[in-house]
């Protein structure tokens, strides 16, 4: 209570309506498998088309696998399925198995690559095409034994780029001002930094006549704030003149043949295809000393590429890493000399051809010097196991594996695994494992439903079989494989359900609701279906819980299902399961402030309040059975649902009963014949 210790007017706010609960959303889904590309340690981040999902992961290329060959990207695909259906936001978890386990041992979880470890290169097997670095990241070879290690920053094939390294000279930056005390004349400079990297043409100073340019380190004297400039000593002989200019020692004039010249020069670093054709990306205008700075932060090549970035998005989006050992690389002198073969000087003298079209050592600096190198070992690793898509966690280095990462994600409700049983007649173990996994996910997290797909060319007896061994009210079992037309090889493929249902979920629960069932939904990418099923099968099929697609005359291509795979017939559909995981988590999230409220009268009154409010909300839209409000839901938080022991123990019990719509799955209409003159 406030204190009034004065005499005055007191104004307060005061409540006196009972807390309100939204409605959380039931549309986020999660996806698992195998990319191209992209982070396999990270926090997922939120996607929401399929242009954000390539950009971290890659396109929809095939993968190629050690053990198992070239296969469809089934996630990719799933991906592009989920978002055409209707789908909104998507995490992604990308599971990847670098192989390498001997014989008959289980194969290692993927380990990141820490920042002490960025610099050791595995021992690499095989040789030209078929060379291969055990953790699957491709690496520039030639430079790891001089001190700088280039690397894809994320496993995969996909890393074998080609990578240019451009040294470029800014335009000149020395100018003169009038000092307007003593009315001197004296030289200024432009954007300079403390230790960039410059090239000076001094040609001025008697100390140094007839000199045509070197690298040199600009180095800012606080303390008599005055700039000088250290001479780089790169390669052998050394390119560094003697003496070390000064500020005051530089003459810019209007002739720019005659005067002086200080520019800073910058390293470009431009991605290519491995052939060189393409261009994929280029940074610009990076510092080369290490030890550079950007107000109070390095920003030299190294802490741009660094392993662990600053940015969260530099460490999904930024495809290289670039590391050095400092005991071999310690300032830009050393990495000129790593990345231009100990002296870029030499690279800058222009030919004979270039003489005669009088093409200076400056121009050629102004257009730029470049290296290019190729980055190898980086493959697809093997088809990930059951133990990948279990994954797991380390707090103490921060990161998480597999569907480790999805359990700190509150927002999803949809989990699926796309491709996990395709081969399933070789790959039935951790396929069926990998399924035990999503069921058990859901399961724990409680409002999330997995949706799991029957096998690729599975007959009827098949399905049958796989869905006799599982029982859950958190997961939904699809059949058959869906036929599209595949827009990176233009041939027909089949794709396994489960991208597809979570976006008709999805697009379900946007138009309609998620009491209403997902299901007599077309199936927009659809082409046909692996196995065009009938009436008299489905007959089969949907009591066991198996949901189908089917082909419909002048209807299109239908989901035709809409059950669980539990036996309990109370939670026989996956609209009621689905919609009581909205109703609870709503209420979870929606009730949060009545903890450690004290325990009386008052407070049962404003829950009991919160809660009829919310269901009365979702009676008036059409989600509950019942013509009046008493009939479709009650709430009830008194001392008949509390004993004195539980409110001796801080227990608040609030009973709630909802009576859901379930879904109109067989439609009847009785027709007998009557007579135009009997009364009714």
């Amino acid at each position: 209570m406030p204190e009034y210790l004065a005499p005055g007017v007191f104004v307060e706010e005061v409540s006196f309506r009972a807390k309100s609960i939204e409605g959380v959303s039931t549309t986020t889904t999660g996806f698992i498998g195998a990319a191209r590309s992209g982070p396999v340690h990270l926090e997922p981040d939120i996607v929401t088309s399929l242009g954000d999902f390539e950009q971290v992961y890659g396109g929809g290329d095939e993968l190629v696998f050690s053990d198992a060959g070239r296969t469809p990207n089934f996630l990719w695909h799933a991906v592009r399925a989920f978002f055409t259906e209707g789908g909104k936001r998507l995490y992604v978890s990308r599971v990847f198995q670098a192989g390498g386990a001997a014989e008959g041992e289980p194969a290692q979880l993927y380990e990141p690559i820490t920042a002490g470890g960025e610099l050791s290169v595995p021992a690499p097997t095989g040789t030209g095409d078929a060379l291969r670095y055990a953790d699957g990241h491709a690496r520039v070879v030639d430079l790891a034994s001089r001190g700088v290690m280039v690397r894809a920053r994320h496993p995969g094939a996909v890393g074998n780029w080609r990578v240019r390294f451009t040294l470029r000279g800014r335009a000149n930056i020395l100018g003169a001002a009038v000092d307007p005390v003593s009315r001197a004349r004296r030289t200024t400079v432009g954007a300079l930094a403390h230790r960039d990297l410059v090239w000076v043409r001094d040609i001025t100073s008697p100390a140094i006549e007839g000199d045509l340019g070197r690298f040199h380190i600009a180095l800012w004297n606080e303390d008599t704030a005055t700039w000088s400039f250290e001479p780089v000593e790169s390669g052998s002989p050394p390119s560094a003149p003697s003496g070390t200019p000064t500020l005051d020692e530089l003459f810019p004039d209007p002739s720019p043949a005659a005067g002086d010249t200080l520019r800073v020069v910058t390293l470009s670093i431009t991605l290519l295809s491995r052939d060189g054709t393409r261009e994929l990306a280029t940074w610009s205008d990076l510092p080369l000393d290490p030890s550079h700075r950007q107000g109070a932060g390095l920003d030299s090549v190294f802490d741009r590429f660094a392993t662990s970035p600053a940015s969260a998005a530099d460490a999904r989006l930024l495809p290289l890493v670039i590391a050095r050992d400092g005991t071999q690389v310690g300032d830009a002198a050393d990495v000129l000399s790593v990345l231009f073969d100990g002296d870029a000087l030499p690279l800058l003298q222009p030919s004979e051809t270039e003489r005669l079209r009088n093409v200076s050592v400056e121009d050629k600096l102004t257009m730029g010097v470049s290296a290019d190198f190729l980055l190898e070992g980086g493959h697809d690793g093997e088809r990930p196991a059951a133990g990948d898509y279990e994954g797991a966690a380390d707090p103490r280095r921060s990161y998480s594996l597999g569907l480790r990462q999805f359990e700190d994600i509150e927002d999803i409700s949809i989990v699926a695994a796309p491709g996990y049983t395709w081969d399933y007649a070789n790959y039935d173990e951790d396929a069926d494992a990998i399924q035990g996994l999503l069921i058990a996910h859901a399961e724990r997290m409680r409002y999330r439903i997995a949706v799991l797909d029957s096998a690729e060319g599975q007959t009827i007896a098949e399905v049958r079989d796989m869905r006799a061994r599982i029982d859950s009210k958190y997961a939904a079992l699809y059949y058959p494989w869906v036929t599209v037309l595949d827009p990176v090889t233009r041939n027909e493929i089949d794709l396994p359900p489960s991208g597809f249902v979570a976006g008709i979920y999805a697009r379900n629960d946007v138009d309609r609701g998620v009491y209403k069932a997902p299901a007599n939904e077309v199936v927009r990418l659809a082409l046909g279906f692996e196995t065009l099923l009938n009436k008299g099968q489905q007959e089969v099929l949907n009591p066991e819980g198996i949901n189908c697609f089917r082909f419909f005359e002048g209807r299109g291509m239908r989901l035709w299902g809409a059950r669980t795979i539990s036996s309990d017939p109370e939670w026989k559909y996956v609209n009621v399961r689905r919609y009581f995981a909205y109703l609870e988590r709503s209420i979870d999230k929606g009730t949060q402030w009545a903890v450690f409220e004290p325990n009386g009268e008052q407070l049962w009154a404003n829950v009991r309040r919160t809660v009829e409010d919310f269901l009365l909300n979702e009676w008036q839209s059409g989600a509950l059975l019942g013509d009046k409000p008493e009939k479709a839901f009650f709430v009830r938080c008194d001392r008949s649902t509390m004993t004195q022991n539980d409110l001796d123990n801080g227990r608040l019990i609030c009973l709630i009963g909802v009576a859901p719509l379930k879904p109109a799955e067989f439609v009847i209409f009785r027709i007998g014949q009557w007579t135009a003159d009997r009364k009714v």
